[in-house]
């Protein structure tokens, strides 16, 4: 089996309206944690246009939020820079709502019970053991290419490399084990690309970006894996050339379609939208399981429904790997998990973590995954679980 998967870089349209719409996030959270915010960009051209829906006494300034973000991921070209490009808000403030400005740290058990949530959604989260992140390896290699594309572009190794970039990796698998990587394709948009010569770009590309990516992984390109670069030939990226739009990329922001996830946005939504921290208890549940040996891989479905506080389904799977049953690995989740909604945020504190971070908290998780990383510490990402599993 050939399993691919596909990540961006931090320019990609998709990627530039969802670092916008955290930045916004991060913005409220920092001056007010009991903040009510929906952020939404759309780009296109030299256009950027953010809705906002938020109850709060904050002050922003989304447009000086976005030029900024524009600026940050590298935008300075003449067609499309932070200074030129028109920004539309349509920011529409609502009454404060004084049930949801409570301190999550100080609710009771009973008060966590009594907090509903205000969303329908299906949830998943998912890890396995193919990496030491318990993530699939081709979203994995795809986001580590992804970011040192970025890093050779910043550092000027490569000046000719624009902030639009995108990557498909192929894994070549045996079973549920990855035994080799068949196919890696980059796309690249470049400064003059007239005047870059294909094979000269495609040497540089391989001994800049995939050769140091893959240094210390087992699993290597070898002699018959193919590696494409613009195959197209010239690829012309950025807001220019392809719009843009807040969670586009539910798949390079979760498990690169290795597992399901709900394609709700996971950028722009504060701390208390289920589906986005139910996501993130999913995953944490997902990745705690794998981490104590009861399954080689695990995917965690939770439901909410508006106006109820528990989920109306838990639903764990193992695909045949786990060691012991999937139902009873449902009821130990419901043993040594908390998937309330309150309750998830009280454990993970997401709504203090931007006061804590001034570079930006939600920001930075919006390029290059939600899940794996190792860059940040996140809370649905620790495995202090184990011992309670391996001991139920």
């Amino acid at each position: 089996m050939i399993f691919t998967s596909e990540s961006v870089t931090e320019g990609h349209p998709d990627k530039l309206c969802d670092q916008i719409s955290d930045a916004i996030v991060d913005h409220f959270l920092r001056q007010d944690p009991y903040a009510r915010v929906r952020a939404e960009c759309a780009v296109s051209s030299a256009i950027l246009f953010i809705a906002v829906r938020y109850a709060s006494d904050a002050k922003v300034d989304f447009s000086y939020l976005a030029r900024k973000v524009i600026q940050q991921i590298g935008y300075d070209q003449p067609d499309f820079n932070a200074k030129i490009c028109s920004i539309l808000s349509a920011p529409q403030e609502l009454p404060l709502n004084m049930a949801h400005r409570f301190d999550e740290s100080r609710l009771t058990d009973e008060e966590i019970d009594r907090v509903a949530a205000k969303n329908q959604v299906t949830l998943f989260g998912f890890a396995c053991d193919q990496t030491p992140e318990r993530m699939p390896l081709p979203i994995m290699i795809a986001n580590r290419l992804t970011r040192r594309l970025a890093d050779v572009r910043r550092r000027n190794i490569l000046p000719y490399l624009l902030p639009d970039a995108k990557v498909q990796v192929a894994v070549g698998y045996e079973g549920n084990r990855p035994q080799r990587i068949h196919g890696i394709t980059v796309m690249a948009s470049l400064d003059r690309p007239n005047h870059i010569d294909p094979k000269g770009l495609h040497e540089a590309i391989v001994e800049t970006v995939i050769r140091p990516v893959f240094q210390d992984e087992p699993i290597r390109p070898d002699g018959e894996t193919r590696i494409h670069v613009n195959p197209d030939g010239p690829y012309q990226g950025g807001p220019t050339h392809h719009s843009g739009l807040t969670g586009r990329k539910s798949a390079v922001d979760t498990y690169g379609e290795y597992s399901r996830h709900s394609g709700d946005a996971l950028s722009g939504k504060d701390p208390m939208r289920v589906d986005r921290v139910g996501a993130y208890a999913a995953r944490y549940a997902a990745k705690n399981i794998v981490a104590a040996g009861l399954a080689s891989q695990c995917e965690v479905m939770l439901s909410y429904a508006i106006g109820v506080t528990r989920p109306v389904s838990l639903h764990v799977q193992t695909f045949g790997t786990g060691r012991v049953s999937d139902e009873k690995l449902r009821q130990m989740l419901e043993r040594h998990f908390e998937f309330r909604l309150a309750g998830i945020m009280k454990e993970f504190r997401l709504r203090h973590l931007p006061s804590k971070h001034s570079e930006g908290y939600f920001q930075r998780l919006a390029a290059y995954g939600h899940f794996g990383r190792t860059d940040m510490d996140l809370p649905w990402e620790r495995t202090d679980r184990v011992e309670a599993l391996q001991n139920d």
